[in-house]
């Protein structure tokens, strides 16, 4: 055959079509044999089985007359006839079953492993009837001379050992378990026979234990093949656990001491692995005495063996020196601290250009795991001194596999280092900018926690600290989003679009709105991937919720309303629906019915049927926003809007979700304006989040007249230190007013008192009311606040002046309306025209511009 020839010499000429020619040919008469091997007629025949016999009578069939593969499944059928007919199956099947397997190939089985093993965890039938049926087969086919076989029974015997009565146990197991490990029987059978032994152990008593078990477990420790040296041995663990403190010191140890001493390297780690899992078991004296020397000895030797000890001690080290944490004495303390750095630089010293003693990655990536362990054993206050250049070397390390790992553990060690996690900051922006996005997923895991740690930065929460210290916070998020963005991996995407909901507790609002808002926005109007779109529209809600200028919230509002809801794109008004689900769930329903029930309901005129499908699956919900007598308006319109989808809609799938949808608003209750006890508890949660939409907006206005007054901003620093003189408390008091329906009578509206406290309650649950609250938006429809709120008769009750339908809360003036919106439009009565005369092909176009559209108005107050 000719070789292709090169991309970059690629001949089109006559010639080398002809050479073409002649590959395809010859893979032609490759392919001929593949066509041969098809069934014949008289193999065909003998495949085939009469239709009418039952699943009993086909299965004895097949396992009687049928070939390998029909009785294989009918083997891997197995549990289905036992679950079906019990009696039957162990009547007529399973006496064929234990013929077919006397002569059974490999994969018959394993399918018989696996199917008995099934029929044990469905029990189909009582641990009685199945040990008399099935134990037997299990047991003879043990020793099989296939090694995966012989791992495949004996994983189902290990699972039936757990459920087996403890007289059964020792008949049919514990006895003949004598004889199987004699040094007389092969290498495989004394290997099954440890592992059985550490399984019983948990069955039986430490008297029995101490009689009969025992006395094989000394035997095989002692065996001459290492192999089963080394399985035993890794079976001392669960002996020691059955047998009690007492005998394990007396019987355990020493055997594992002369293990560790084994000619066999295997025997040693495996006693090495065993002493590390059994450290919490020994006293004191045993650690210092007797378990020291030996791993120190173990860990000297280490570097002189092979990879996979090397790849063991790397796994347990930091197991160990928490384990022995508190009896090293300071020599031995740093000569164990000196030997997790050299592991940790392994394989990276280079020399011309070749690694000398290069180890696998796995050694350092599992190592990583137990970072935080070596932490606790060095003492946060010393990582600086101690780890932290072998914290920095990790973080750069040129393997994928190790940055990975180090990401996992990376908010375990902010975690550890409490007032010293700013000792990291650069390694989280490292980690943030990595080039493979395995690394960026491992971390955003725990973003949103890490990023309280590093603001916070371990001392105070002051807003000043918030990214003074992380400079490079805000580029490497960015970053990252865009990387994740311009990949195929959009799990990812979508993952670090949710975590960036902990932004408003970790930077300045302005900052959110200039660099993450409008990105939010793009996402969801050009990415392709739906799970993408709802994160972003979702990150971009609470964006809004915690936003602390009117002005930008308002910009945003009018961008959903006009760019989403009144899009010509039918992709970007759906878009907009799933927008206002999360508003629904997230702001209060007054700031839904205020600025986005009409431009909502207005969607049942749309054009395309699968936006007026959603939007009838969402209506419930929008429902639910209203409150009565208040909102009895909307109500109508609701209502209006419903008769008129159920007579006009022609679309057959959307009649019928019209249909349910009216169904279940007939049976919705409306909610009232007073306190009702069947919904307490929303009404609490609704109220709560009202007030805290009302705190920010008190909070604007006060800064507004704190810089007039006093012709300067006033810092956060500077409020910080306010808050502090007047010992304010750092959460929102809970006795502030719930009424916002007027005036409070007997407080003067003018007093300075009053301002600087209430500017001082705001500029606090802007600091701290986000502060783990963000992870509960998630639940906030499923959760609710009980907290009770009661009027206050302190000046915090100038809170009820402010109401949702204040001036404060209206849309701006063309004069005041940004140069790429439409200046007659107005913002809290935005709804879509119905008499546009729009195309339905061009409204449901995913890719044309918005459209214009004629806008009706509503009014501001109600």
């Amino acid at each position: 055959m000719h070789p292709p020839p090169p991309a970059a010499a690629m001949d089109f000429s006559q010639n080398s079509l002809f050479g073409y020619m002649e590959d395809l040919q010859e893979l032609t008469i490759i392919e001929r044999p593949v066509r041969r091997s098809l069934k014949t007629p008289e193999e065909i025949e003998r495949l085939t089985v009469d239709e009418d016999l039952s699943d009993i009578e086909r299965a004895v069939y097949l396992l009687s007359a049928g070939q390998d593969i029909q009785g294989t499944s009918v083997i891997a059928n197995l549990p289905f006839l036992m679950r079906q007919n019990p009696a039957e199956t162990l009547r007529r099947v399973l006496p064929k079953v234990r013929e077919a397997l006397h002569v059974a190939g490999v994969e018959m089985q394993l399918t018989a492993a696996v199917s008995f093993l099934t029929i044990l965890q469905e029990e189909s039938v009582s641990i009685h009837t199945y040990a008399h049926s099935f134990l037997q087969v299990i047991l003879l086919h043990l020793e099989h001379r296939d090694a995966g076989v012989s791992n495949a029974w004996l994983e189902t015997l290990l699972s039936v050992i757990e459920v087996l009565p403890k007289e059964t146990l020792r008949h049919e197991i514990l006895n003949p378990l004598v004889s199987k490990a004699q040094l007389s029987q092969t290498v495989q059978s004394r290997l099954v026979s440890c592992k059985i032994l550490g399984k019983l152990t948990n069955k039986f008593d430490a008297l029995a234990i101490k009689r009969e078990i025992l006395p094989l477990v000394k035997s095989l420790c002692q065996d001459v093949e290492y192999e089963v040296r080394s399985c035993m041995c890794r079976q001392l663990e669960n002996i020691a656990q059955g047998i009690g403190t007492e005998l394990t010191k007396s019987v355990v140890l020493p055997e594992l001491i002369e293990l560790s001493r084994d000619e066999g390297s295997s025997v040693r780690l495996a006693a090495f692995e065993t002493l590390v899992n059994l450290l919490d078991i020994f006293d004191t004296d045993d650690r210092s005495q007797t378990i020291l020397p030996l791993v120190k000895a173990f860990c000297e030797k280490s570097f002189k063996a092979d990879e996979s000890i090397l790849i063991s001690l790397s796994f347990h080290l930091g197991k160990l020196c928490h384990g022995l944490y508190g009896i090293f004495t300071p020599d031995q303390h740093l000569r164990f601290l000196e030997f997790y750095k050299k592991l940790c630089t392994l394989g990276l010293q280079q020399e011309n250009g070749h690694n000398e003693n290069q180890i696998p990655p796995q050694i350092l990536e599992q190592e990583k795991k137990y970072i935080s362990a070596m932490i606790v054993f060095v003492d946060p206050k010393n990582f600086h001194m101690e780890l932290y250049s072998t914290f920095f070397c990790l973080c750069h390390d040129p393997e994928v596999p190790v940055r990975y790992t180090i990401a996992i553990c990376f908010y375990e060690v902010s975690k550890l280092l409490n007032s010293g996690v700013y000792l990291i900051h650069k390694e989280l922006i490292t980690l943030l900018q990595d080039e493979s996005l395995e690394v960026l997923d491992a971390l955003i895991d725990h973003l949103p926690e890490i990023l309280e740690l590093m603001s916070a930065g371990g001392e105070s929460s002051v807003q000043e600290n918030k990214l003074s210290s992380l400079p490079d916070l805000i580029p490497a998020l960015t970053a990252a989003e865009q990387r994740a963005a311009a990949s195929l991996k959009w799990r990812t995407h979508e993952k670090l679009l949710q975590k960036y909901a902990c932004l408003p507790h970790i930077i300045s609002s302005d900052q959110i709105y200039y660099r993450f808002l409008q990105r939010m926005f793009t996402i969801m109007m050009t990415n392709n991937v739906l799970p993408v779109q709802k994160a972003a529209s979702r990150t971009l809600c609470i964006f809004l919720r915690y936003n602390r200028k009117q002005e930008q919230r308002h910009e945003v509002i009018q961008k959903l309303i006009e760019q989403l809801g009144q899009g010509k794109s039918y992709w970007n008004r759906l878009r907009f629906l799933d927008t206002c689900e999360f508003i629904i769930e997230i702001f209060s329903k007054s700031f839904f019915c205020k600025y986005f029930f009409l431009p909502t309901i207005e969607l049942t005129h749309d054009p395309v049927a699968n936006v007026r499908m959603k939007l009838c699956y969402l209506l419930p919900k929008v429902k639910s926003t209203l409150k009565i007598p208040a909102d009895k308006h909307l109500l109508q319109q609701l209502e209006m809007c419903v008769r008129k989808l159920l007579c006009q809609e022609k679309d057959k799938d959307v009649l019928a979700v019209v249909k349910r949808t009216v169904l279940e608003l007939d049976r919705m209750e409306m909610s009232m304006d007073a306190f009702q006890k069947k919904f307490y508890e929303k009404d609490l949660l609704d109220q709560e989040k009202e007030r805290e939409e009302l705190l920010l907006l008190e909070m604007e206005q006060l800064e507004k007249e704190k810089q007039q007054n006093d012709g300067r901003p006033m810092s956060d620093k500077t409020f910080e230190k306010k808050r502090r003189d007047t010992k304010t408390p750092t959460t929102l008091p809970k006795s502030i007013p719930i009424s916002v329906t007027g005036p409070s009578s007997g407080t003067p509206s003018t007093s300075k008192e009053i301002k600087k406290s209430k500017l001082i309650r705001s500029q606090s649950f802007n600091n701290q009311a986000f502060h783990a609250k963000y992870g509960n938006l998630d639940k906030c429809s499923g959760k609710s606040s009980t907290a009770a709120y009661t009027p206050s008769v302190s000046g915090l009750a100038k809170t009820s002046m402010i109401s949702l339908t204040d001036d404060s809360f209206r849309t701006r003036n063309a004069s005041s309306a940004p140069s790429s919106f439409s200046s007659n439009t107005t913002l809290s009565g935005t709804s879509r025209g119905t008499g546009n005369s729009a195309d339905p092909k061009s409204s449901g176009s995913k890719d044309t511009q918005p459209r214009k559209a004629t806008l009706k108005s509503r009014k501001s107050n109600p």
